[in-house]
């Protein structure tokens, strides 16, 4: 999976409608492998932003977990932890 697409099921608050469609972005971006259509596939390639941006937001609200919600910051402090070994 791209390391930019973040995790965003159980956590306290909610994924942002801002984070689920920078998730769809990433997603198409590496699927479509460039980060800039061309004007020729600008309209195909917002379209599928957006339709991956709905769909996940339809799966983050239907999927069900008994595993306390995640606190953010402690999972970013996870993350920075990770990139500084891997440095």
């Amino acid at each position: 999976m791209c390391r930019n697409i973040r995790t965003l099921h159980n956590f306290e608050p909610q994924a942002t409608s801002d984070e689920v469609n920078a998730a769809a972005l990433q997603y198409v971006r590496k699927i479509a492998g460039t980060t800039k259509p061309s004007q020729a596939n600008q309209e195909a390639f917002d379209t599928a932003v957006d339709e991956i941006a709905h769909v996940t937001q339809h799966l983050l609200d239907a999927l069900v977990t008994n595993a306390p919600p995640k606190n953010r910051e402690v999972e970013a402090e996870k993350r920075r932890a990770r990139y500084v070994a891997r440095a």
